[in-house]
C-alpha cells in the first residue's frame, strides 16, 4: 500500500520537513496557499516515522498525516464535541454556574485521560448538578459555547463534496443540538439530562452514549449510506473518542489527550480543523467559507 504523508502549518514551511522524512521516496509536493505551508511525500510509513515527527514537527508548529494514497476524500464525517467543535467542555462550564467547575473539571481530565471509567465520571458528574436551574443551560450555551476554528470550514467544504456530517457526543443533547446548527452538521447524537421542569434531577438518561456508542454511531453511519467505516473521517480529543477514531479511514487527534494520540497516524496539535480537509488531499483552495 502506498502512504502519503502530509504537513501542514500555519508558520513555517514545511517542505524541508516533508524531504526529511525517514522512509522518504520520490519529490515532495507543494501544495502551499493562502497562508497555509502544505507539503506531501510518500512514506514507508513506521515507527521510526512516527517517532521522528513528534519529535520534529512541534518546533515547526506543524500537523501532521500519515494516510493511504487512495481514498482520501471520506463521504462520512463524524466528530466529537466538547473540545474539538468547540473549544469548551459544556459540563465543566455548566458546573461553573453552581459552583463546582474546579470539582467537575478535575474528574473530566481524567475520564478523558482513559483513568476513570466513561459512564461512571459521567454519572458522578451530573449528580453533583442536581437542582441547577434550566436557565443555567441556555446561560451556558450563550455565554460560554465557542466554535473552534475551522469548524465550519470544515464541515461546509465536505458537505459542498457529497459528504454527511455527523457530531456524536458523551455530552448533552440539549447542546449538541444547538452546535450542530451552528456548525452545519447534519444531524447529532448525544446524552439526555432528566430534569423536573424546574431543574436538573442529576440524572441522566440511559443507556449511556459513551465509547462504544460512538463507535456504533459510526458504523450505524457508514452502513446506512452504503459506505464502509474506511470511507469516514472520524475526529475527536478523549478516550472515549478512540474505538471510533482507530475504526474510521481517517481517524485524527484535534490537540488530543496522550492516551489518543498516541494511537493515531493523524494529529492536530498546532494548526485547526481546516487540517482535516487537507489531510484528505483537498487543496487550500477548495476550503469553503463556513
Amino acid at each position: 500500500m502506498t502512504l502519503v504523508l502530509t504537513l501542514v502549518s500555519q508558520g513555517k514551511d514545511v517542505a524541508g520537513l516533508a524531504k526529511a522524512a525517514p522512509g522518504g521516496s520520490g519529490a515532495v509536493v507543494d501544495r502551499s496557499a493562502g497562508g497555509w505551508s502544505v507539503a506531501e511525500r510518500e512514506v514507508a510509513g513506521g515507527a521510526e516515522l512516527v517517532s521522528w515527527l513528534e519529535a520534529e514537527t512541534p518546533g515547526a508548529g506543524a500537523d501532521w498525516a500519515i494516510t493511504p494514497q487512495t481514498n482520501r476524500k471520506k463521504r462520512l464525517l463524524i466528530s466529537d464535541m466538547d473540545s474539538t467543535i468547540i473549544g469548551q467542555e459544556c459540563l465543566d462550564e455548566l458546573a461553573d454556574f453552581a459552583g463546582l467547575k474546579a470539582e467537575v473539571s478535575a474528574i473530566t481530565e481524567r475520564a478523558m485521560r482513559g483513568e476513570l471509567d466513561f459512564a461512571g465520571a459521567l454519572t458522578q458528574r451530573v449528580a453533583m448538578l442536581k437542582g441547577l436551574k434550566l436557565g443555567a443551560l441556555e446561560a451556558c450555551h450563550t455565554e460560554r459555547v465557542r466554535l473552534n476554528p475551522g469548524a465550519r470550514e470544515l464541515v461546509a467544504t465536505m458537505k459542498a463534496h457529497g459528504a454527511r456530517a455527523v457530531l456524536v457526543s458523551g455530552g448533552f443533547g440539549y447542546f449538541t443540538s444547538r452546535v450542530a446548527r451552528m456548525a452545519g452538521f447534519d444531524a447529532d447524537r448525544a446524552n439526555t439530562l432528566i430534569d423536573d421542569g424546574v431543574a436538573l434531577t442529576g440524572e441522566v438518561k440511559m443507556p449511556i452514549l459513551g465509547r462504544e456508542a460512538k463507535l456504533t454511531a459510526l458504523l450505524e453511519e457508514t452502513a446506512a449510506l452504503g459506505l464502509t467505516a474506511d470511507d469516514a473521517v472520524a475526529l475527536g480529543d478523549g478516550a472515549n473518542d478512540l474505538d471510533m477514531i482507530k475504526a474510521a479511514g481517517l481517524g485524527i487527534a484535534y490537540h488530543a489527550k496522550p492516551i489518543v494520540a498516541a494511537q493515531t497516524l493523524a494529529r492536530i496539535a498546532h494548526t485547526d480543523l481546516r487540517a482535516a480537509l487537507l489531510f484528505q488531499g483537498y487543496a487550500v483552495s477548495e476550503i469553503m467559507a463556513g
